[in-house]
């Protein structure tokens, strides 16, 4: 969480009349992210370090730093694959969910078994689903860690596509707001840290959504303000709050 205003610090405060951050600005955030960033890497969290490099490519891109900065991320996490496959921290299950994701019919017992179930507890629910605590496949918990990260399963199967249609467009009109105010931010600080939050909620919601679809792997990140979990809770409170200090200040000096 203290990434984003950490790193916004140098590609926000511009100097010397700059209209965007230089070399080295840039060179300096990109430093403050890859510490966390390999940090995670190396217990391995997947999911973490993925959303946390969305951030950073976010942050980067509203800043107006030079477009091929935007190598840098994809060439950091390229590089830091390589060497976790050669150092040996890539687990054999990771392998597995990005098989199960190119061909979801493959060991749906084993590897491709959340994913498996993720689907039929959706599909199951149709049009306007089984009614609320109703779910077969919740209440015979197939789907596991259904409260925090298959949470949008329950919504799917008790809920129906209906129900389960309002979470999107919901957690999207947050994010159009959050673009909103990076873009009317009273400073380059406000902007950089607006977007960079931004990109964080916004692509942990497409991997949380699009891992119980089959469309991203299984890397296990909570669905923000709808999972289970007090720290996922607070934490997207704290970038709430951020994103409504970013807003005030442009409102204070009006």
């Amino acid at each position: 969480m203290a990434l984003a205003p950490a790193f916004a610090v140098p590609l926000g405060e511009l100097r010397d009349g700059r209209r965007r951050p230089g070399f080295g600005a840039v060179l300096l955030a990109l430093a403050l992210a890859a510490a966390p960033i390999g940090l995670i890497a190396l217990q391995p969290d997947l999911g973490t370090m993925l959303v946390f490099s969305a951030m950073v490519t976010g942050a980067l891109l509203v800043s107006g730093a030079a477009r091929r900065w935007l190598l840098v991320p994809a060439a950091g996490a390229a590089g830091a694959g390589a060497a976790a496959w050669h150092w040996g921290l890539v687990r054999p299950y990771h392998l597995q969910r990005l098989l199960v994701l190119a061909n979801p019919a493959a060991d749906p017992g084993g590897a491709g078994y959340n994913a498996a179930q993720a689907r039929i507890a959706i599909g199951s629910g149709g049009l306007l689903g089984k009614g609320l605590f109703h779910g077969e496949q919740t209440a015979g918990h197939f789907v596991p860690e259904q409260h925090t990260d298959f949470i949008f399963t329950v919504a799917g199967e008790e809920l129906g596509f209906a129900g389960a249609a309002l979470i999107v467009p919901a957690l999207a009109a947050l994010l159009w707001r959050g673009l909103s105010i990076a873009r009317h931010a009273a400073s380059p600080y406000g902007t950089v840290l607006a977007g960079g939050l931004v990109s964080w909620l916004g692509f942990q919601t497409f991997l949380n959504v699009g891992m119980t679809l089959g469309l991203t792997p299984i890397v296990g990140v909570p669905l923000p303000f709808v999972s289970y979990g007090g720290s996922a809770t607070v934490a997207g409170l704290v970038a709430v709050g951020l994103l409504q200090a970013v807003h005030r200040s442009k409102a204070v000096q009006a």
